[in-house]
């Protein structure tokens, strides 16, 4: 099973979990911005990414990722765009473009929710694809954006355990950036789909009573559908735009592109003023990300 991952929470910590692979096939079959659900795609497609999950190709997972590509989420609450710049974060741009382009994330959970902190997700909802991926880990990347309100990292249990979970700030959370969290995009569209996801469930276990990480990586979906139905659901990831820099250019810099809302939330309030949060662990194998 994967380790269980650590993102600095705010009332808790916020887990990571491993990660499929990516297919470049159809790279841009969405083009028009929406990507398909995986029940709409044809047979051998399908079939092709799932067995990227469960047999990830190398050579395709070493693939540098294009220097800037969106990944346009759709949820049941509506669909959100994670604008995605690889100069910030190479190793974790590559991962996420793998991941995407293979449906990794489709029918995945926003199974960690927690206002005025994150939202976290990633959790393979088939145990069969975590035992592939809870192993696959990726070398941690230097941090070079802040973690404040709607930029995306990769969660973590410890240094270079990154795999497939990551998290959206929902708030601006800089004291993880001198943990090691390394922002590779942010959300450009669609902020408010991510504000309203639901967060009933608060923190997972031990802390709370939200989510077991490590059931998660042993039952999958079947567990999460069945104890907690409410959480929110990706029903669909994929890679709509991608633009590689024109020998001699860099990349565009997306912070000339207005992101759908960045205004700062308001400060969460610490449950006790003289305690300090603990990251959070992600379940046994692959390590589990947190926030402060």
């Amino acid at each position: 099973m994967l380790a269980p991952m650590f993102l600095p929470a705010l009332p808790s910590s916020v887990r990571a979990a491993r990660g499929p692979a990516l297919l470049v096939g159809a790279l841009l079959a969405a083009a028009c911005g929406r990507g398909p659900r995986r029940s709409e795609a044809p047979a051998p497609v399908a079939e092709t990414r799932r067995n990227l999950l469960l047999d990830p190709d190398t050579a395709l997972e070493r693939r540098a990722a294009p220097d800037t590509f969106d990944v346009r989420f759709s949820t049941t609450r509506g669909p959100f765009v994670v604008r995605v710049v690889r100069a910030w974060a190479p190793r974790g741009a590559d991962r996420l473009f793998y991941l995407a382009n293979n449906g990794f994330y489709d029918g995945t959970r926003f199974f960690r929710v927690l206002r005025g902190f994150a939202a976290q997700f990633g959790a393979p909802g088939d145990p069969r694809v975590n035992k592939v991926w809870e192993s696959r880990t990726i070398a941690d990347d230097p941090v070079h954006r802040a973690n404040v309100r709607g930029f995306v990292s990769f969660a973590t249990a410890g240094p270079n355990t990154r795999t497939t979970q990551l998290f959206v700030n929902l708030t601006n959370n800089q004291r993880l950036d001198r943990l090691g969290f390394a922002p590779l995009g942010r959300v450009v569209l669609g902020m408010e789909t991510v504000d309203s996801l639901y967060a009933g469930y608060g923190e997972g276990a031990p802390a709370g009573r939200g989510p077991d990480q490590d059931r998660i990586a042993a039952e999958g979906n079947t567990y999460l559908a069945a104890a907690f139905p409410k959480l929110d659901v990706i029903d669909s990831a994929r890679v709509v735009r991608a633009v590689m820099a024109a020998p001699g250019e860099t990349a565009a810099n997306p912070d000339s592109a207005k992101a759908a809302d960045t205004k700062p939330a308001a400060k969460p309030r610490a449950k006790s003023a003289k305690k300090k949060k603990k990251p959070a662990r992600t379940s046994r194998g692959a390590a589990r990300a947190t926030t402060p």
